[in-house]
């Protein structure tokens, strides 16, 4: 090459470089973010209209515009590799062509998951500044998925709560549709942040409700697995014979696609092992059907929503959520377990917090702050919030109950709901998430009517959160659907089904497009 060539071609790359603009984010673009789902932001980067880095911007940007800004406090800590990932994934898609099952996608992940590289705390100041050097198993297999841990969210501490969302790591989340509401627990951080669109999905906790509670109170669908379907290892445990971890996500489709990646047998925790389950054929993504409720029997739970059990808004919900069911082909049967409340009453038996807690710690000596509870208890400031739950649980020597599947308490009430079933010849049952719409943040005393505490935690089948409308005051109501053991492909059907059937759930107006509010 000439001298002059080479001049030439210095000058042209200077002067494209001044006059080229910087890189735009995915809101500047035409692209859609709001309600965006990973189909919708796969096709735009094959299509090349879109970047993992600028997809990863436009979230980090919306977080750092409504979450402290109008104190929904949903986010405990942003990852500040995030940007860095997308670009090795933006890198490795124009080295290959070829996306992986999450490739560039966006999560919120709770902050009771263990996470290379950010703090995990299960929300108390007792571990701030805890940092795993591995990550919990379903975030390892997110991440291999292509999936961008965006931040951590805040959780009810330790777990404790399903009706709110406050930490003495952050303090209180709030609901999206009306911040003077509580998102649930214990996962509201999660759904307050997903349901603001404040990253595309994310994972939550669930030991009675904290996956499906939040999920109902913040119109998102949300999935608890069979017990032994997915891994709790790296989650700081709450009543490990109960806890499952899952997606919590604006779509159906967008939650199996999750959970088509996280629902793996795990060496590491026992109960993935418990039974030989096996993933249906083309996984749970392949599963859904738009109509997939056709011809299908399915039970309306009549015994959680009898007389007196239920506010008037939600009961309208869920009226018209049956009458949607049989528009979509369903036939609905009532379905009463008439010694329910007998078989609920003492089923938490044994609070094994202290023993699940102390093992967890245990297999982390040296590298968590404490060496024991007992050890935090003597030595931690302990929050107002749950410091005297934290004692009482842990002062506790009330002996625990055994798996579900095995403890005599947990086995007669599996029998007496699958008789039910049986008998009705159902292959689910369905039943408001919440008999009530969402308290105020400083209620502590009317209903609440969480449902999801009642059932399938203690029978170890699958059940998932749908939208189904919402109040006349604008707050979400959520279907839930309980399936049979290990038919967790059955459930996203059903889900779906009525989903695209209904399509009910609607963003919170106050947190949209940033460029609208230019």
């Amino acid at each position: 090459m000439k001298w002059f060539q080479i001049i030439a071609a210095v000058l042209s790359a200077f002067i494209l470089v001044q006059c080229s603009e910087p890189p735009m984010d995915a809101e500047q673009k035409d692209f859609e973010l709001i309600e965006a789902t990973i189909a919708d932001i796969h096709n735009a980067y094959a299509r090349g209209d879109l970047t993992a880095r600028e997809l990863t911007q436009a979230y980090l940007d919306r977080i750092a515009a409504y979450d402290k800004g109008t104190g929904l406090n949903a986010i405990v800590v942003v990852n500040d590799q995030a940007l860095a990932t997308a670009d090795a994934l933006d890198a490795e898609f124009a080295a290959t062509g070829t996306l992986r099952p999450l490739h560039g996608i966006p999560l919120i992940v709770k902050d009771n998951y263990e996470t290379i590289g950010l703090q995990s705390a299960a929300g108390s100041s007792a571990f701030a500044g805890y940092i795993a050097d591995k990550d919990a198993t379903q975030v390892r297999l997110l991440k291999e998925a292509g999936a961008i841990v965006l931040a951590k969210s805040n959780m009810d501490e330790f777990a404790f709560s399903p009706m709110r969302t406050v930490s003495s790591i952050l303090g209180v989340t709030k609901n999206p549709y009306d911040l003077t509401k509580v998102p649930a627990g214990s996962s509201g951080g999660t759904a307050a942040s997903v349901a603001a669109n404040m990253g595309l999905a994310g994972l939550g906790t669930d030991t009675g409700n904290s996956i499906r509670g939040p999920s109902g109170h913040n119109a998102l669908v949300g999935m608890r697995s069979t017990m032994g379907v997915t891994s709790r290892e790296g989650i700081f445990p709450l009543y490990l014979r109960n806890d499952i971890g899952g997606p919590m996500a604006r779509t159906v489709e967008d939650a199996a696609r999750i959970f088509d990646v996280i629902a793996q047998i795990d060496p590491l925790d026992a109960a993935t092992s418990y039974q030989d389950w096996q993933r249906p054929e083309g996984g749970y993504l392949a599963s859904l059907d738009a109509g997939g409720l056709k011809g299908v029997r399915i039970g309306v739970f009549t015994t959680l929503v009898g007389e007196g059990k239920i506010h008037p808004d939600m009961k309208a919900l869920f009226d018209a959520a049956v009458k949607d069911l049989e528009a979509a082909g369903a036939i609905t049967v009532p379905v009463d377990v008439p010694d329910f409340f007998d078989h609920y009453k003492g089923i938490w038996c044994g609070y094994p917090f202290r023993v699940d807690m102390n093992a967890f710690l245990a297999a982390r000596a040296g590298k968590v702050p404490w060496k024991s509870m007992e050890d935090m208890i003597a030595n931690a400031e302990l929050s107002d919030h749950h410091g005297d739950d934290v004692r009482e649980l842990v002062g506790s020597t009330e002996a625990a109950c055994i798996s579900v599947y095995e403890e005599p308490k947990n086995v007669a009430m599996t029998k007496s709901i699958m008789d039910a079933m049986d008998a009705a010849n159902v292959a689910a049952l369905v039943y408001p998430t919440w008999n009530y719409p969402a308290r105020d943040l400083d209620d502590n005393e009317s209903p609440a009517g969480n449902n999801s505490g009642m059932t399938a935690p203690h029978t170890g089948q699958p059940a998932i959160t749908v939208p189904m409308g919402f109040t006349p005051a604008g707050l979400p109501g959520g279907l839930q659907i309980m399936g049979r053991h290990f038919m967790d492909h059955d459930v996203f059907k059903y889900a779906y089904a009525y989903e695209q059937a209904t399509q009910h759930r609607k963003p919170p107006e106050m947190f949209g497009p940033l460029k609208a509010r230019d």
